[in-house]
């Protein structure tokens, strides 16, 4: 049975819309191909695995083409197919990887979790019966998930505790929630409402339009923030279906464009506007991505409502899963989307055999009020509100779990936090000390580029060591104020990890709203309709 897997790929017709002369050339190359791979496994020197050297070549396959052409093997097609069947349940926590250890990132509110007291923080020892040194992230979080009703056992180890804590948490299938908190901001007079969207899952646009529902019923709002950053994407229908809350029905809101019969499709909303005046502004960032770029772009290039924040992922390759022989599957970039505008939305080209290009295309499209739009680019802001990368010092400390590591002590420390509670000088002070204590260090960019120079000056037989030397401390100094410079992004990391440890998610986020400044910006345009309507062009 060594060549069934050939003989039967050899066997099936070839279903692919061709000309003659495209048609001869796959009918050459799968030839080709197929002498290869039956010379290997009949004459290597070594046995081989048939099976795995036809998936080595598979999966070089779509390897070069883009990063969400995957080939499914049969064990992970049925997980696939298990995960989206809706059957499984969760405990309402999820667990990251900081610093070698696994420890608890997350915990939703008014979850089984959150009632027994697991906290964010918590370093997991064993979870379902096995040592969590033999589990990754991944695996963890897999292991969370099962059956609705079933339980999972769980042991943590806490700051200041002696002892492993022992949780048994209780699965649920309650339907998934993707607005995961709105409210007013402000002062209630301005009746600015915010609804923030973590992903695009089905029944997205329905808890969308209940939100803004709930946030007009004490006297109607002025506007209403989507923040969208963070969210990435998820079903193209729920983004459709949210754009049509706000323009009339019948609007095309994206096309689908592909090589493939049926791969061009344009989607237009059905359903009567039930807030076409409200004024609309959407929040992205750089990991906004697919449904929330549709969204965004359809608003931007309609001019109804403003895009704030960062320019978005980028992600406009349209997926689909097609079920391959032996229970196997393969899911296949089959469209790109596009705007109403007609721009694309992919930033990163993918040319066969070649590496990403993050250039795009960059040519220029009109919205409806004729302001110029670029395609290729992901989505534009219209106000850029950029809160920058991460500093290097601020990278360092959270690849050594510095943050979550004081907050867990911070908390074992301070059994009441005010109701007050700011990241001020002294909170940060007592980060500092901890840092110093627990001898966290990072490289940085510019003592890479020193050492480099002292290398190729050496390498050049010139002694300048007393220059480099004076570089070096010149960098040192700098690296030390590192702390000042960066002070404003570390008391909000600090600020959200100690939250975590007192209060739930929906009080954090209402924290970290009030010191948001893509929000303050957003808010402050919705406050004047003048502005904004310069802005849109009108």
């Amino acid at each position: 049975m060594r060549h069934a897997v050939l003989t039967l790929l050899i066997a099936c017709p070839l279903a692919v819309p061709a000309g003659a002369q495209d048609f001869f050339a796959l009918r050459k190359s799968f030839e080709v191909y197929g002498r290869v791979y039956q010379t290997l496994a009949a004459e290597y020197v070594d046995a081989l695995d048939p099976e795995a050297l036809m998936r080595t070549g598979i999966g070089s396959m779509t390897e070069a083409l883009d990063p969400y052409t995957v080939f499914y093997d049969e064990a992970t097609a049925t997980a696939s197919r298990l995960q989206q069947g809706g059957d499984v349940g969760g405990v309402g926590v999820i667990v990251g990887e900081r610093a070698g250890r696994l420890v608890i990132t997350s915990i939703a509110d008014g979850s089984d979790a959150e009632q027994q007291g697991l906290r964010p923080g918590d370093a997991v020892v064993r979870l379902a019966g096995q040592d969590a040194e033999t589990l990754g992230a991944s695996r963890a979080n897999g292991l969370l998930r099962g059956q609705p009703g079933s339980s999972v056992a769980l042991d943590v180890e806490r700051e200041g505790e002696t002892e492993a804590l022992q949780f048994v948490l209780v699965r649920t299938g309650e339907p998934p929630v993707d607005v995961v908190y709105s409210g007013r901001l402000g002062d209630p007079a301005d009746a600015i409402g915010y609804v923030r969207l973590a992903q695009f899952r089905r029944g997205a646009a329905d808890q969308v339009a209940e939100a803004v529902e709930a946030l007009s019923e004490d006297g109607g709002l002025s506007g209403v923030l989507i923040d969208l950053r963070g969210n990435g994407g998820g079903l193209l229908e729920e983004a459709v279906e949210i754009v049509g809350l706000f323009v009339p029905a019948g609007t095309a809101v994206v096309q689908t464009r592909g090589r493939a019969t049926g791969t061009d499709q344009t989607y237009v909303t059905q359903e009567p506007p039930r807030y076409p005046d409200l004024p609309v502004s959407v929040l992205v960032d750089g990991v906004s991505a697919s449904a929330s770029e549709i969204l965004a772009g359809a608003l931007q290039d309609m001019d109804r409502g403003l895009v704030v924040g960062e320019t978005t992922f980028g992600k406009g390759l349209v997926q689909v899963v097609r079920p391959m022989p032996f229970g196997t599957a393969l899911k296949i970039t089959v469209s790109r989307y596009t705007t109403p505008s007609g721009r694309e939305i992919q930033s990163l080209r993918y040319v066969q055999g070649e590496d990403a290009s993050s250039a795009g295309d960059g040519r220029v499209f009109q919205t409806d009020a004729g302001r110029d739009v670029r395609s290729g680019v992901g989505i534009e802001p219209d106000v850029p509100v950029s809160l920058g990368p991460p500093s290097e010092l601020e990278q360092a400390l959270t690849r050594s779990a510095a943050f979550l590591r004081f907050a867990n002590r911070f908390a074992s420390e301070t059994p009441d936090l005010p109701t007050d509670f700011r990241v001020d000088g002294d909170v940060l002070d007592r980060f500092r000390r901890f840092v110093e204590s627990e001898g966290v260090d990072y490289r940085t960019a510019a003592e890479r580029a020193a050492d480099a120079l002292a290398a190729d000056l050496t390498s050049a037989g010139y002694d300048a060591s007393r220059e480099v030397e004076a570089l070096r401390r010149a960098i040192a100094d700098e690296k030390a104020r590192d702390f000042d410079r960066h002070a404003e992004r570390l008391r909000a990391r600090l600020r959200d990890e100690i939250l975590s440890r007192y209060v739930g998610q929906q009080a954090q986020t209402v924290a970290a709203l009030a010191e948001d400044p893509v929000v303050t910006e957003a808010r402050r345009l919705l406050m004047d309709p003048t502005e904004t309507s310069r802005r849109l062009g009108r």
